[in-house]
């Protein structure tokens, strides 16, 4: 029990860990406290299960060669009955306990080792559950986030009117591969084959997609990086995007002025006692708080049945409403970005400034650096990392990248080939795998190769922009549509994309042909397509050859290219884009003396504020001084006048004192002249 402890320990260690990689790029890119607490959790729960195959699916392969290890020594079966031993009185756990092989099997068990059952319930949850998300839940509350209406009917109504054509695409795909299915004689149509076709057309998609953005992802990844090494180009490429943001901001900001007009004058045309008021107040808590205090409270009483008046339609306040909700999320969104690009832009000047620094330290045009490392941060040490360190590290990273590519773009064009091994993932691990203990070594492969997989797919994914309608932007700054339609291709693209590797990896039997292979947990739970010949020994073989076409359109940029031919503007390394890079590099000037002068203000403004406070704190301690002094001789002084004036007051009963004072006197000197008459 100790040993499976120990296993488990593994297993939920890395489902944290996962957990947690989510979270925080949700909370990056989201506004949690904004957003609905429903957008959160579908979206968490999309991402989660995408980003969990890179520690799970690892296990699953190490796992069955394992598996694979026991059956070519024919140990598995004279063990069979002492891996899983079952104990009546301890149930589902006792059927996970393993016992260690005899030391006749040279199999040795691997570290982080999963039941088979817990794999396969896991796999079942994740895949089912992904599913569900990305072509019923996703969709819907995409659409129904985005819907303009005012009711929960309305808004479902409007979301399933929305995606009809999506859902009429899939059902297209699905209807073709039944009549495939019909015309075959051999196939009947049961249950089971209808399930095939779903997950069929379901992966079709996702492998079409997969494709085209492994074709950007493997060429752009490595090419930013190295990119990212030199600052002058990327001082250029900010300038040029300063440009274009600015543009946008401008625009954002007039039709966010407009916006807001619009809404004015339906709140001064809709009263309070209109039915459509409700509306109206709905479309009010989505402006922001300053233009709401602005608007004169007018609640006279109209009587609409009597008055001509032009009242705005449901229709119209519907479109108002998406009108606002569009309207600020561009506002935001383009005011965030133009502050991170000034940032960065800003940053670079700094470091081309410092490179030709005789004592190699790092000057800021903005001030001293006040991030957490503030104390360990020295500047000499930023010179060192910001001007030849992270330079040189960038290059080697980028070059390592570029490697990597090559060598997926090669394994995705002849992995189906068995007959000598041509694909390099599958060497790696087929040649590990023969030495019956190096799980640690698989694991680790295939964790870095789904790891780079992932990110090629879903950075593509994050970069992408739908007509500024769908944008996954960082700083906060993604709405609730961005974040489901991301997370509803983030769960199309997991299916296709694990059976895509372990076709790299030769463990898909119906691919390499090879009976003798055994499959992963998660191809049994998949299944395969053989039911639709066409598509799994066809398109799902072939098809990733494309990639070569798409990473040679890529290295060209002749997307980049064909846009600005018809008309949108792409930074291209030439003079095409010039004017608009002097353009953002005045901007970032202009902002840089503004930014100065409110930094002088300040500073100034904090001095003056520092030296009244002195002079008041000076002042004050002069005048306590002075005050004590005079309090003392007030206070002697009045003192004496108090008794003057008690004497004055007091005459008679002062020559009764004196009176007193001599009759004591008298008194003494008879007493001692009686002693001495006595004597």
């Amino acid at each position: 029990m100790r040993k499976m402890a120990d296993h488990f320990a593994v297993f939920v260690l890395g489902l944290l860990a996962v957990f947690a990689v989510s979270l925080f790029t949700l909370y990056s890119y989201s506004n949690i406290r904004k957003q609905h607490v429903i957008v959160t959790v579908a979206t968490l729960i999309a991402w989660y299960s995408s980003f969990i195959i890179v520690f799970i699916l690892p296990l699953d392969i190490s796992a069955t060669k394992y598996k694979q290890c026991q059956k070519d020594h024919n140990c598995s079966l004279e063990n069979s009955n002492n891996i899983h031993e079952t104990d009546p009185h301890h149930g589902f756990l006792a059927n996970m306990t393993t016992v260690s092989s005899p030391s006749s099997c040279p199999c040795v068990e691997p570290w982080s080792w999963v039941p088979q059952t817990v794999l396969s319930v896991f796999w079942k949850i994740v895949y089912w559950g992904a599913q569900v998300l990305t072509w019923l839940v996703l969709p819907i509350m995409n659409s129904y986030a985005s819907a303009g209406e005012f009711t929960v009917i309305g808004k479902l109504k409007s979301a399933i009117i929305a995606n009809l054509i999506y859902y009429a695409t899939y059902v297209v795909i699905f209807c073709i591969c039944l009549i495939y299915l019909a015309t075959q004689p051999y196939v009947t149509i049961d249950l089971e084959n209808l399930k095939v076709i779903g997950i069929t057309a379901s992966n079709t998609w996702g492998l079409f997609l997969l494709v085209l953005l492994y074709g950007y992802g493997l060429v752009d990844i490595p090419r930013s990086i190295w990119q990212s090494s030199h600052t002058l180009y990327m001082l250029q490429q900010t300038y040029f995007k300063v440009a274009k943001v600015t543009m946008e901001y401008s625009e954002a900001q007039e039709k966010y002025d407009d916006t807001l007009e619009d809404v004015r004058r339906s709140v001064e045309v809709i009263k309070y006692n209109h039915p459509f008021r409700k509306y109206v107040d709905t479309i009010l808590s989505k402006c922001p708080e300053d233009f709401r205090r602005s608007l004169r409270r007018n609640d006279d009483y109209v009587d609409y049945n009597e008055q001509d008046c032009s009242i705005p339609t449901e229709k119209s306040l519907i479109k108002m409403h998406i009108n606002v909700m569009t309207t600020m999320r561009n506002y935001t969104r383009t005011q965030s970005q133009k502050e991170t690009l000034l940032h960065k832009a800003i940053q670079l000047e700094d470091d081309i400034a410092n490179q030709n620094s005789s004592n190699r330290y790092y000057k800021r045009s903005t001030g001293e650096y006040n991030g957490y490392l503030k104390f360990l941060y020295s500047p000499r040490l930023e010179w060192w990392w910001r001007i030849v360190v992270r330079s040189l590290l960038l290059k080697v990273f980028a070059v390592t990248l570029g490697v990597f590519s090559a060598m997926v773009v090669w394994s995705e064009c002849v992995f189906f080939i068995s007959k000598p091994v041509m694909s390099l993932f599958a060497i790696f691990i087929n040649g590990l795998g023969k030495s019956h203990s190096a799980y640690v070594s698989i694991e680790i492969i295939s964790i870095l190769v789904l790891a780079y997989l992932c990110v090629c797919a879903y950075r593509t994914v994050f970069k992408i922009r739908v007509f500024n309608y769908y944008y996954v932007a960082s700083n906060h700054q993604t709405d609730e549509n961005s974040l489901l339609f991301s997370g509803m291709l983030l769960s199309r693209l997991t299916p296709p994309l694990c059976l895509n590797f372990l076709s790299l990896i030769q463990l898909d039997s119906h691919v390499t042909k090879d009976n003798a292979v055994l499959e992963t947990e998660y191809t049994k739970i998949m299944g395969h397509m053989d039911v639709i010949s066409f598509i799994a020994n066809g398109f799902n073989v072939y098809f990733p050859i494309a990639i070569v076409l798409l990473c040679c359109a890529t290295i060209f940029k002749l997307g980049s290219r064909l846009l600005h031919c018809i008309g949108f503007e792409q930074f291209i390394d030439d003079d095409i884009s010039q004017e608009i890079v002097d353009e953002g590099k005045s901007y970032v000037q202009r902002e840089k003396i503004k930014s100065a002068r409110s930094r002088d203000q300040l500073q100034r403004r904090t001095a003056l504020q520092n030296s009244i406070r002195r002079s008041e704190l000076g002042n004050k301690s002069s005048a306590s001084i002075t005050d004590w002094n005079n309090y003392k001789s007030c206070d002697s002084t009045s003192n004496s006048k108090i008794i003057a004036v008690w004497l004055c007051l007091h005459p008679f009963l002062f020559s009764h004192c004196l009176m007193l004072f001599f009759c004591i006197l008298i008194h003494f000197y008879l007493l001692l002249f009686q002693n001495k008459i006595f004597y």
